[in-house]
């Protein structure tokens, strides 16, 4: 049998999606899931104030960056909502006046959940590697720890698995090391931060 070809989705497509959701175009296809649970928005929030002061104020650290949360990335046909995602100062020195950025970042975090991980960790990292996206961090708030990669040869290397109460000292933000445990809402040990 068969099946006509599926016409890629368009930037109007993505427009009409209602605003409760977010949307995003990968390989042509229009894919959109809910806004993140408020345990993923409060570990995106530990995490950008954990990088904050250091990378992106200079305080206490290197400073020289740019963090923007759920910027919309447009990376060739692709449509992509990070979690957070970096920039160095000098590769991005001022914000575009659109809705969306179409440097690729120097660093991207995503945020694993249940609705969005097999993406995350599929094709959306296989798109980020073919635009040269040098570090990308996988965060999974539920199993509480975190992948942080590096792409060396259009490849990602994973550099390290961090859980329990490790310090994260993953590249490129490897001057100023933080707990992983930090980032969880209600600590590291507190029972009504799992899953029930």
């Amino acid at each position: 049998m068969h099946h006509p070809a599926r016409k890629p989705a368009t930037y109007a497509d993505l427009e009409a999606v209602p605003s409760h959701l977010v949307a995003e175009i990968l390989d042509g296809e229009l894919v959109t899931h809910p806004r993140p649970a408020p345990r993923h928005g409060a570990v995106q929030f530990a995490l950008s104030g954990r990088l904050d002061m250091p990378f992106r104020r200079g305080e206490s650290g290197p400073g020289g960056w740019i963090f923007i949360t759920e910027p919309e990335l447009h990376l060739g046909p692709h449509v992509m909502v990070p979690d957070i995602a970096g920039w160095r100062v000098e590769r991005l020195p001022k914000l575009p006046e659109t809705a969306w950025i179409e440097t690729v970042p120097d660093w991207v975090c995503e945020i694993l959940s249940p609705l969005t991980a097999r993406d995350d960790r599929g094709r959306k990292r296989r798109i980020y590697a073919i635009y040269d996206l040098a570090y990308l961090w996988l965060l999974d708030p539920i199993g509480r720890e975190m992948e942080a990669f590096e792409l060396h040869a259009a490849k990602w290397t994973l550099i390290e698995t961090y859980s329990g109460d490790l310090a994260v000292d993953a590249p490129p933000f490897a001057a100023v090391p933080f707990p992983l445990a930090s980032l969880w809402p209600y600590g590291p040990d507190a029972a009504d931060d799992l899953p029930k």
